[in-house]
């Protein structure tokens, strides 16, 4: 059974390294995961600040998320699934639980900047592309901007 915790700060390094075999499932080769690595390394002193937290089942780091952003709209800053997990609910239970975060917190609406690859998934939690916005490691390159309203 997956449970979804906050993370640790010992768990940084491990989530990091999730994070980039997570984005590696999609195919982009080295040159580009180097590009993004800074970008989805975490730290143990901001994962609180981040509102972190993890999916997991028997002790098994399957995915984590971050809920960034104030009321009225939060940001989803990271979801990502080990690959291993990828298409076993994980994702969808890890983003139920941030929206479900965010709603609790008052927020209206949740933003995300969407990798491509996932464009579908978002579309499926019931986010819409309002956009397009620059890629914070890969210059010259856009992501779908996403947004969803979150029901009271």
């Amino acid at each position: 059974m997956i449970r979804i915790r906050p993370a640790l700060p010992s768990e940084a390094a491990a989530l990091s390294e999730l994070a980039l075999r997570s984005k590696g499932h999609w195919g982009y080769d080295e040159a580009f995961l180097a590009a993004c690595r800074e970008e989805l390394t975490l730290h143990g002193e901001e994962l609180a600040a981040k509102r972190a937290v993890v999916a997991e089942e028997d002790g098994r780091l399957l995915g984590l998320a971050t809920l960034e952003g104030e009321p009225p709209v939060g940001e989803l800053g990271m979801l990502f699934v080990a690959p291993e997990a990828i298409g076993h609910g994980v994702g969808g239970a890890l983003y139920r639980h941030v929206a479900s975060t965010a709603r609790g917190l008052g927020c209206t609406r949740l933003e995300l900047d969407a990798d491509p690859n996932a464009e579908a998934f978002y579309r499926a939690m019931g986010a819409e592309v309002v956009g397009a916005s620059p890629s914070a490691s890969v210059p010259g390159r856009m992501l779908p901007r996403m947004a969803a309203v979150l029901e009271p």
